[in-house]
Parts: C-alpha cells; sequence; structure tokens
C-alpha cells in the first residue's frame, strides 16, 4: 500500500510540473467521457418518457382490433373488419381469469358544440371499466354509471383540451354540448394528461356511455371498434392476452389451423419496440462520443513518449542507484493512469453540467445512471493502462549508461 501510495504521489507531483500539458493531454478523455455520459444520459431520459407516456395509456393494458379484410390477396389493414361485438366483450368479461377490467371502444369524431363555441374532437363509446384500464382520473364532477349505460343517458366526461376550447378552461359541469345535434349533459372533466411521445392529445377527447354512442349517433350497428382489457397484473399479461384469443376463436367459431380474424396487442410490445429502438440510438451516440476516448488515449501516448525523452537522465540515476525496470515502468504507467482519471473526473463533472442545461433549456429529460459513471471512469483508466504502456514499457527498457549519458 506504501509502495502505491508512493507511486501516486510521485505521478501527482510530475503531472503538476507541467499542468497546462497535463490538462491538454486529459482533454480528449474529459471530452470522451463528458460526451458518452452526456449521450447516454439523453437515451435513458428518452427511454424513461418513452415508458411513461406508454404507461399513462393505460394500466397493463391489452387492445383487441378488428382483423383485416384481403381482396384479390391484398390486405386492407388491420380494423377492416367489423366482427367484434359487445357479445365478444361480455364473454372476455364473464369468462376471463386473467382480466380484471375490459370495455368496448366505439369510435367516432366531429364538431362539438357548447358555449357558443365549436371543436372538433374525438368521440369514444366506453363502459365505466374504460376508466380503470386507462388510469383517467376526474378532475370535476363524476364518471358515468353501469345506470346510465343501460338507460342510454346523453352525458359525457370531458377532456383538459375540450374545457379549454369550449369552456375557456371554466368547470363545464352540467352544461349541455351538442354532438351531431344530439345534446349531452357534461358530468365530469378528466384531469390532465398531456400529449405523448407518439403525438396524440390524449385530453382532447370527450367519453360517454357506449350504448348511448352506438344508438344516437352510430345507428345501432352491433360492432365494436375496438376492445380494451386490463390485465390483472403486469407479469399476467401474456396468460391475460392468450386467454382472449382463445375466448374470441371460440366464439367466432375458429377451429384448428384457421387465422385469427382479430389482432390481439399489448402494452409490452409498444415497450419492447420502443425500448429496443432507444437503446440502438444510445448505443450508436456513445460509440460515436467514445471515438474521443480513443483519440485521447492517443494523445496520452504521445505525451508520455515525450516525458520519457524529458526524462530520460531521470530515468538513468533511478536504474543506477537500484530501481528495478519494473519500478520505471510502474511509474510512468501510473502517471498515464492518474491523467485519465483526473480527465474522467473533470469529465463527469462535465457531464452531469451539460446534461442539467439540456433539461432546463430544451425540455429534453436526462437520466444519468450510477452504472455509466463507473463505467466510463473504469473505460478511462483502461485508456490510460493501454496507451502508457508502451511509453512506459521503453522508458522501463532503458540502459542505465546510455541514459546517463543522454543530453
Amino acid at each position: 500500500m506504501l509502495e502505491f501510495k508512493n507511486l501516486f504521489r510521485t505521478a501527482y507531483k510530475s503531472i503538476l510540473k507541467n499542468k497546462m500539458r497535463s490538462l491538454l493531454t486529459s482533454l480528449g478523455i474529459i471530452i470522451g467521457v463528458g460526451s458518452v455520459i452526456v449521450m447516454v444520459s439523453i437515451g435513458e431520459g428518452a427511454q424513461a418518457q418513452i415508458e411513461e407516456n406508454i404507461r399513462s395509456l393505460g394500466t397493463d393494458l391489452i387492445m383487441v382490433q378488428p382483423g383485416d379484410i384481403r381482396r384479390g390477396g391484398v390486405s386492407r389493414g388491420a380494423g377492416t373488419r367489423t366482427n367484434l361485438t359487445l357479445k365478444d366483450v361480455e364473454m372476455i368479461r364473464n369468462n376471463a381469469q386473467y382480466i380484471k377490467a375490459v370495455s368496448p371502444v366505439i369510435n367516432s369524431s366531429g364538431q362539438i358544440i357548447g358555449n357558443g363555441e365549436n371543436w372538433n374532437t374525438q368521440f369514444y363509446g366506453v363502459s365505466q371499466d374504460y376508466f380503470e384500464i386507462k388510469s383517467w382520473e376526474i378532475e370535476h364532477g363524476k364518471f358515468f354509471t353501469e345506470k346510465d349505460i343501460k338507460s342510454r343517458r346523453k352525458v359525457c366526461v370531458l377532456g383538459n383540451t375540450v374545457v379549454e376550447e369550449l369552456f375557456n378552461g371554466q368547470n363545464p359541469v352540467g352544461q349541455k354540448v351538442r354532438v351531431r345535434n344530439v345534446p349531452f349533459t357534461v358530468i365530469g372533466t378528466l384531469k390532465e394528461k398531456g400529449q405523448t411521445s407518439f403525438g396524440p392529445d390524449q385530453d382532447d377527447l370527450i367519453l360517454a356511455p357506449y350504448t348511448t354512442v352506438l344508438y344516437r349517433l352510430k345507428g345501432a350497428q352491433l360492432s365494436v371498434d375496438m376492445i380494451h382489457a386490463s390485465a390483472i397484473s403486469t407479469p399476467a399479461i401474456d396468460q391475460a392476452q392468450e386467454e382472449i384469443r382463445t375466448i374470441l376463436r371460440q366464439q367466432h367459431g375458429l377451429q384448428g389451423d384457421a387465422e385469427d380474424d382479430f389482432y390481439v396487442r399489448n402494452q409490452s410490445e409498444i415497450t419492447e419496440t420502443a425500448t429496443q429502438t432507444t437503446e440502438v440510438l444510445t448505443a450508436m451516440l456513445a460509440a460515436v462520443a467514445g471515438v474521443s476516448l480513443i483519440v485521447g488515449g492517443i494523445g496520452i501516448m504521445n505525451i508520455m513518449l515525450v516525458s520519457v525523452k524529458e526524462r530520460t537522465r531521470e530515468i538513468g540515476i533511478r536504474l543506477s542507484i537500484g530501481a528495478r525496470p519494473i519500478d520505471i515502468l510502474a511509474q510512468f504507467l501510473t502517471e498515464a493512469v492518474v491523467i485519465s482519471l483526473i480527465g474522467g473526473l473533470i469529465g463527469i463533472v462535465l457531464a452531469f453540467i451539460v446534461s442539467s442545461l439540456i433539461q432546463m433549456f430544451s425540455g429534453f429529460t436526462t437520466v444519468i445512471q450510477p452504472a455509466i459513471i463507473l463505467i466510463s471512469v473504469g473505460f478511462a483508466m483502461g485508456i490510460g493502462i493501454f496507451f502508457g504502456f508502451y511509453p512506459a514499457r521503453k522508458a522501463s527498457e532503458l540502459n542505465p549508461i546510455d541514459a546517463l549519458r543522454y543530453e
């Protein structure tokens, strides 16, 4: 331990003798470590934001869409069939053990008129379970009930954006809005959720009982546009998804190898795709930033070779009074590592400052994980050892007599 302490003390004193040169030598490491940490923090922040946005879409959400129509061997895309019905929803609700909530979703859109203003928005017919599935919370008023659904009451719950556009942000509970000349009474407003990174504004919508939308706005059609469900827990999502698939195949009379006439997807698939994309981008950014670490290592090798030249007589004196070649190698190798380590520490401080500024002025979320700090410091030390070894070995192999004669 004493020997290591002396080595680091000697290396530190040697570095201080040429402060500016040492700083310029470590500049590549500073930039490299700082850049890697900042790039990874941006990637981690983007991933965290995407995961948060996906979670905001609902708790353990499972989505069922109608299948596609094929004509002449050409698919017209998911949702072009109209084969999901309220009976399918009831079968899932009554027979699925891994599902805690399920709701039909009937989509509509159009001009909404209220308080002398108008706004074009999305209109969704859902059950009361939809609020639990999507983790919606009430700001004012209340959700509609099962009784409202059975009686097909013309009531609705407004998203925050609709409230702002029609009622200038004032509490609209008890007010009337008209959808295609059908009057609806506002019984509640939703807490603001904001816009997702995928684009849609989660607050630009109106929710109403699905029976009301079906019979008042869509001409009593029997099909539903989508089914949303929530698994009893995150680990049970796969079982819940397979359970829904089995129930719907039985309900639709699909036998043997017949293809599903519907699509079942869950949040984990969306999360996995988004996570893989951000991980690849983060790795690419970190790799580009890591190039400066290599450049910094080459700079360390260059300066250490110059240092060996300048201190040839010192090396000769040390060898002549009993120092071993391994001692000389350890001395110069330690200097290279210390320079890299100092550069790495400065780079970490710089990364925290830059990440904070990015988050403050650009709005991007940045997340600096402790693991990337340790990896960056370890990599910086590795660079010092790798690129410092050749100059250190060259110093240790000097002949004492030739070194003492060196001018």
